[in-house]
């Protein structure tokens, strides 16, 4: 299925994209900037699942960002949505077997850190795996990578560096912290959050780490960012909701934009 849909963007478009970008829950606007873009509905590839989720668009647009080739997900599905996690990984496949060497991606995040304010954007420098999944699991397909891989550097060092670099020439603050996922959809519990606060995490989210499993699996780079779209539970008196999500991230939306077109040609090899 994977050759079936990596088929089917080449009659699209005959771009090879050197970077992939994933676009999380409010953060979809960033497509609009793609120049000389081909936008294809994921229901139009085969095997690629549909996004159902408010604000995720659920398209592939291929085309350039900052003179880079790149292929930009405008939307992501979610374990909580029903799919497994190979189907959530699917998309990072396909994308990898098309060319991409450099995955970078975007998702709404509750803050743990009492450094972070509602709407930072925070550059993830590693992650704590709480799905309970992993797309890599089953028979291993060698033409994707090896059955036992390594995760010691999941988020590139380098690629950090860059990006740390770009942010601060923008003056737009960007510090680190680890990403803690799980499967959802509800929030989390005030009691749950203190405990992954004592285990390390700064950040609490839905996806991410299933595509960054798939990524490194077949070798390809990774970069994340999350926007800090609510305090967790028990952080901030206010009752969340998705809602509070979509709003956070369309009000950060220009610096967003701002960031990731400085970022983007800073991740070429």
């Amino acid at each position: 299925m994977l050759d079936a849909a990596v088929q089917v963007i080449r009659q699209k478009t005959t771009l090879v994209p050197e970077v992939a970008l994933v676009l999380g829950s409010g953060l979809g606007g960033f497509a609009g900037e793609v120049q000389d873009g081909v936008t294809i509905p994921y229901a139009d590839i085969p095997g690629w699942p549909r996004s159902t989720a408010v604000g995720h668009a659920g398209e592939l647009v291929v085309g350039h960002v900052s003179g880079v080739p790149i292929a930009v997900m405008s939307g992501r599905v979610h374990l909580y949505e029903g799919y497994t996690a190979q189907q959530v990984a699917f998309g990072t496949r396909v994308l990898g077997k098309l060319g991409v060497r450099t995955l970078m991606l975007t998702n709404a995040a509750g803050g743990l850190n009492p450094a972070y304010s509602q709407g930072s954007l925070v550059l993830v420098s590693d992650h704590i795996n709480m799905m309970g999944e992993n797309p890599c699991i089953g028979l291993n397909d060698d033409s994707l990578g090896p059955r036992f891989f390594d995760m010691s550097d999941a988020y590139s060092p380098e690629l950090r560096r860059r990006a740390r670099a770009m942010a601060h020439a923008l003056r737009i603050p960007l510090p680190e912290g680890v990403y803690l996922a799980l499967k959802g959809p509800n929030f989390e519990t005030p009691a749950e959050i203190r405990f992954f606060g004592r285990i390390g995490a700064d950040l609490v989210g839905m996806s991410t780490v299933p595509e960054v499993l798939a990524a490194r699996h077949m070798g390809m780079r990774c970069l994340a960012i999350s926007c800090v779209t609510n305090l967790a539970a028990g952080i901030s008196a206010e009752k969340l909701s998705h809602e509070e999500v979509l709003e956070t991230g369309d009000k950060v939306r220009d610096t967003f934009v701002q960031l990731l077109q400085a970022i983007v040609p800073e991740m070429r090899s």
